[in-house]
């Protein structure tokens, strides 16, 4: 494989084994995608046209009364709060952080507000909303929500994410059928998710990366009920102008949308890749097991412990001598703490498992 650019600038091969992160540029778009890219970033556009026509064609994709393109989930979060505590209007979207908005509390788990790059709740401040968390860290119970409301409750924010508590929380479900009782916006944060149109079901407007399971460029997708797309729309000409997305993005979004749609599942060809790693559990200390994502996801990954007493070291001395080498392999390390990290295969490419496989051997002494 060709790395000419890394070498002009510098820059190391990465062996991407965590997933669709965004510390390592997220994905790897395919040609036809790049080629739409091209294309789009090579010709004028009305933007105003494009803006519209794009979201109604990702509102039919996705089943949605409405979208809109963005160049984030992240900046997703923060233009859904902004539309949701403007109600839409121009002058109180222009001057968010001006003029005091009195309906502008944003409730959500306590367990949702994760650090995912950035935290949650600087995107919902930015958004000109106030957090009001509820429930415990390890807890998050329809009823906690509920008697959080008042009459300054301006939505109810679901973080659907690996990063969250995953266990003793309510449901996105019984949230959704919770907020539509009150009659309260529900916005649900979707940004990894691989199920599309389950979202928009359930939310009033659902946010996604444009980058993580579509594998389009760096972008997101705002879309739902209207009128609160309509409501996000306005906010690109306020806080939403420092978070423009190029028409180049909004074209190679719309190819990497529509070939996602009728993409195959290749979930167990990708579990089948994994089988290479196997043979790591003959070296001392090592075991590999198949587990799957942690949110429910049809993502399977090699899971490596690493018994620090036989192995000689521990989980994460291992996991940064991969990311420190020539070249930097990084793992999906949430679990070094209790001793193992696993290997995503979803973005691997050309012989980036074997290159996995002979690191770990070489970090752990070279026996086979």
């Amino acid at each position: 494989m060709e790395h000419t650019m890394h070498a002009k600038y510098g820059l190391k091969r990465v062996v991407n084994a965590s997933g669709r992160m965004s510390i390592l540029g997220v994905s790897a778009p395919t040609d036809t995608v790049m080629e739409a890219v091209k294309q789009g970033g090579q010709q004028y556009v009305e933007m105003a046209d494009l803006v519209i026509k794009s979201g109604e064609h990702i509102a039919r994709v996705l089943e949605a009364e409405g979208a809109v393109a963005v160049n984030s989930a992240s900046s997703g979060i923060a233009l859904s709060v902004a539309a949701v505590v403007t109600k839409g209007q121009q002058r109180a979207s222009l001057r968010l952080h001006q003029d005091p908005i009195y309906v502008n509390e944003i409730i959500m788990f306590k367990g949702h507000n994760v650090q995912y790059g950035a935290p949650v709740e600087t995107m919902v401040a930015l958004g000109g909303g106030r957090i009001i968390e509820v429930g415990y860290a390890n807890e998050g119970r329809t009823e906690h929500i509920e008697e959080a409301i008042s009459e300054r409750t301006a939505a109810i924010l679901f973080v659907k994410s690996h990063h969250c508590v995953q266990k003793n929380m309510a449901s996105v479900e019984e949230v959704s059928e919770l907020a539509r009782r009150h009659r309260i916006p529900l916005i649900v944060d979707a940004a990894a998710e691989e199920d599309l149109r389950k979202y928009i079901r359930y939310a009033d407007l659902a946010i996604y990366s444009g980058s993580k399971a579509i594998e389009g460029p760096t972008s997101g997708i705002v879309a739902g009920k209207q009128p609160y797309t309509d409501w996000v729309r306005t906010q690109l000409h306020g806080i939403g102008r420092s978070m423009k997305v190029g028409k180049e993005s909004i074209f190679g979004l719309l190819q990497a949308l529509d070939e996602y749609m009728v993409k195959l599942d290749k979930s167990e060809q990708e579990k089948a890749a994994l089988a290479e790693l196997d043979s790591l559990s003959e070296l001392p200390g090592v075991t590999v097991n198949v587990v799957q994502d942690e949110a429910g996801r049809a993502i399977f990954r090699s899971r490596i412990h690493i018994d620090a007493g036989q192995a000689g070291m521990n989980a994460a001395v291992v996991n940064d001598q991969l990311r420190e080498g020539d070249i930097a392999v990084y793992t999906r390390d949430y679990g070094v703490k209790q001793g193992y990290f696993d290997i995503d295969p979803r973005s691997l490419q050309g012989d980036d498992m074997t290159v996995i496989a002979s690191r770990i051997r070489e970090i752990i002494g070279g026996r086979a």
